[in-house]
């Protein structure tokens, strides 16, 4: 008898309960091939900024954009918002490629470095005062560390005239932030909003906006066809510059308006008790340890354990049973695993999981 699967792969993810429902919704009605200049789809980009507004609480001085990855908004951010400096607090594999996409760029960087499983605050002197971007990751899915919003706050009062830019590629919309706090945020759909690859959602605010302006005065090339005040205007008429990711839009809509149904107190109380019994099981198994060994420091998201004796044990054992893991990102492949702890996974789902974790000796 073949075992179903169940996905608890960080990414992509799987699909949200709803998501099998929308998207046969979705072919019904020809979304996926309806012309982006209709009225039709300013209708859907509208549904889906006002769902994420009321999800995210996000204030009303920011604007919602799409592109085709969180990976983009990266070459976005170095593009148009900064001159010359950046700085960036790096924890893990996506902070560093963040940081290596404005090296590529040629600009001047500045950096916070931890150890991979750890988080090295960034503190007042950190950086430059003439650092114009500050990049952080709320949540660093290679390595299972989150970094606490508090320093985020604390950071934007030291360097009043820098951006406050937050990778939130694994933890929106279950990790809570405050927008009024930080001036730019992105995600991808494929992680918490359990949604096929293929869409990336930038969030910046009226200053990011006035940060451009001053960039492109200056004569800076900022981008071309994909500048930020081209794709921000387009915006504010519900549209894009290019053929987007329609469907994709659409399911994020639908899928937004899902989670407010549910109510996201509900959602981050969920969150919070499935990531407890998960780390509560790896303190049970005598072979098993979270890789971020302070415990504020572990993501509420993305479980992470190291394996006396390798991970393939655990990884195999558990897929006989149809339950389908990930294994660590890059250098900690072979020692460590990494468990997704989304919206979609049930209580229910994470108990089994943690009960047949416990049986593998």
């Amino acid at each position: 008898m073949q075992h179903p699967t169940f996905n608890f792969v960080p990414g992509p993810s799987a699909l949200y309960f709803t998501a099998e429902h929308h998207i046969q919704e979705a072919v019904r009605k020809g979304i996926p091939s309806i012309s982006h200049r209709s009225e039709e789809f300013k209708n859907i980009y509208r549904h889906t900024d006002s769902q994420l507004r009321n999800l995210l609480n996000l204030p009303d001085n920011y604007q919602i954009l799409f592109a085709a990855s969180a990976t983009e908004i990266w070459e976005r951010i170095a593009q148009n918002l900064v001159l010359q400096k950046s700085g960036h607090v790096v924890n893990g594999a996506f902070s560093e490629k963040c940081l290596q996409t404005a090296k590529d760029y040629q600009l001047q960087t500045e950096e916070v470095r931890a150890a991979w499983g750890e988080v090295q605050l960034a503190q007042p002197g950190s950086f430059s005062d003439d650092v114009e971007v500050i990049h952080f990751t709320l949540n660093e899915t290679s390595t299972g560390a989150q970094y606490p919003v508090e320093n985020i706050y604390e950071i934007r009062k030291a360097y009043p005239e820098a951006l406050i830019s937050v990778d939130m590629v694994s933890a929106a919309p279950v990790l809570p932030i405050d927008f009024e706090q930080i001036d730019c945020a992105y995600f991808s759909v494929q992680k918490c909003f359990g949604l096929p690859a293929g869409l990336g959602v930038w969030l910046i605010n009226d200053r990011s906006l006035d940060k451009f302006r001053k960039n492109k005065e200056s004569g800076r090339l900022t981008g071309s066809y994909r500048r930020l005040d081209r794709i921000a205007d387009s915006a504010r008429k519900f549209q894009t510059q290019e053929t987007p990711n329609v469907l994709n839009i659409y399911l994020l809509g639908k899928i937004a308006e899902d989670m407010n149904q549910r109510g996201i107190q509900a959602i981050r109380n969920d969150g919070i008790y499935k990531s407890v019994l998960l780390y509560e099981t790896f303190r049970k198994h005598p072979a098993l340890k979270p890789l971020v060994l302070e415990e504020k420091f572990r993501s509420g998201t993305v479980a992470y354990a190291q394996c006396e004796g390798g991970a393939k044990r655990f990884v195999e054992a558990l897929a006989q049973k149809g339950l389908c893991i990930g294994t660590g990102y890059g250098k900690l492949k072979e020692d460590c695993f990494r468990i997704a702890n989304f919206p979609t996974h049930s209580r229910e789902l994470i108990e089994m999981l943690c009960d047949e974790l416990l049986k593998i000796e």
